[in-house]
């Protein structure tokens, strides 16, 4: 009996020894077409405007909890934003991750991709320092933005093995540090073996988000991350917010509206004479 509980407790602290801790980089970006922009510093102004989760990042989340199912450990989401990102935070921990952290302080205020990779790389390395990071997971980009730049940027600062565009987790092997995926592309798809510990950024095809289990609402409701701000993670100066941040906006503006399209009415002419006018038309605009 003693033999059989001593090979049990061995066989538990193997397993645990494989558990993954997972990273999910979140941002919290407008929900609205009518984003107002400050005139001097050419960025938008937040304070007011609602928000969501960066819908890529939804996705990000959702595959973070799904390899934390198969291959046991933790989730721990991470974003950085104005005291409001708690909300981000909320909602990463109601899609089934365990830990949140919201990186916020003036201080960071105007960050580029460069200053925002910066900061997000360096509080990445202060969970590592508690329990050892294995894999970092991004949306593609955010919508917002649409640069795509943050979670290479995270990679490159962090040496970890940089996987874009990820459509499939093909496999990951604890004991190897080791992971198969594949990556999408504009003519097909690519497969790769990367080392461990990497960073991933996924398209939102690699899987469908979940609605959030009762428990893990009422968790999310009740639950208040860990605040970091700039004097806890004692950063460079020059390389954060507007000072840190080498990208200049020249000028920003909303597109014009749509114009009302045309419509042609086709009763009582022939197929032929509609195509005539559909030329014609078309010429007129200028589109052919």
């Amino acid at each position: 009996m003693i033999e059989c509980n001593i090979d049990i407790l061995k066989k538990d602290i193997a397993n645990k020894r494989l558990d993954m801790h997972i990273v999910v980089c979140i941002k919290q970006v407008p929900d609205t077409t009518q984003a107002r922009i400050d005139p001097k510093t050419n960025t938008l102004i937040r304070e007011g405007m609602p928000t969501i989760v960066n819908p890529y990042d939804l996705h990000a989340l959702e595959e973070g909890v799904r390899i934390k199912e198969e291959y046991g450990g933790k989730v721990t989401v991470l974003t950085m934003g104005p005291p409001q990102a708690k909300d981000a935070i909320r909602e990463g921990i109601s899609h089934g991750c365990d830990e949140g952290i919201l990186l916020t302080d003036r201080a960071f205020a105007g960050s580029d991709t460069l200053a925002t990779s910066y900061v997000l790389s360096e509080a990445i390395k202060r969970v590592d320092l508690d329990e050892k990071v294995d894999l970092v997971i991004c949306g593609k980009q955010s919508i917002d933005g649409d640069t795509a730049q943050v979670g290479p940027g995270i990679a490159q600062r962090l040496d970890l093995s940089q996987l874009t565009y990820v459509i499939k987790v093909r496999s990951i092997d604890l004991k190897k540090n080791s992971m198969i995926v594949e990556r999408q592309l504009e003519d097909g798809r690519q497969i790769v073996e990367a080392r461990m510990p990497a960073l991933m950024t996924v398209v939102k095809e690699i899987n469908e988000t979940r609605y959030s289990s009762l428990s893990n609402l009422i968790k999310a409701a009740k639950y208040e991350p860990a605040v970091w701000n700039q004097e806890v993670l004692g950063l460079d100066t020059t390389k954060i917010g507007l000072k840190g941040s080498p990208t200049t906006v020249r000028k920003i503006f909303a597109p014009p509206p749509r114009e009302a399209g045309e419509i042609i009415n086709n009763e009582g002419e022939s197929s032929k004479e509609v195509a005539e006018k559909l030329l014609k038309l078309l010429i007129e605009k200028e589109v052919i």
